[in-house]
């Protein structure tokens, strides 16, 4: 048996799942019965996930968990480097980017569900950051970059 974790790209809700082995969910898929347990779209696909395996472990090597924490404290810190945090405007600055009204640059914030469907429809290339690498929005009083 195998577990992913999924997601539904209609309403972006995250799920878990077991399958027999990794054919039986990649059958399942294209047959189109892996299906979303908040909106029942089967417009879904699987998320990034690190294996779980046993074994031994060589001294001296982070396990998996220590190694992804690593990665996304890196992630974390590279974004509040070198991005500009907009907060609950980014819908508004990401549109106005892509229509060319304002000069493009890295940025990121907050945005609900539905700016961000109406983003995606409307070919504005963003995309949620998984909460693990998503850095805490700075202070009223922090720089924002």
């Amino acid at each position: 048996m195998i577990r992913y974790a999924l997601y539904c790209r209609d309403c972006e809700a995250e799920f878990d799942a077991w399958f027999a082995s990794s054919k039986a969910y990649d059958d399942q898929a294209e047959r189109g019965l892996v299906a979303c347990p908040e909106c029942d779209s089967v417009d879904t696909g699987k998320q990034i996930m690190a294996p779980a395996v046993a074994s031994s472990k060589r001294a001296g090597a982070p396990s998996p968990e220590e190694a992804f924490d690593a990665f996304a404290r890196q992630a974390r810190r590279h974004i509040r480097e070198t991005h500009d945090y907009v907060g609950g405007e980014f819908a508004g600055e990401a549109r106005a980017m892509y229509y060319g009204e304002k000069e493009e640059r890295p940025i990121w914030g907050e945005a609900t569900k539905e700016e961000a469907k109406a983003l995606k429809e409307e070919g504005v290339g963003a995309l949620p950051l998984p909460d693990a690498l998503a850095p805490k929005p700075p202070k009223p009083d922090e720089p924002k970059h």
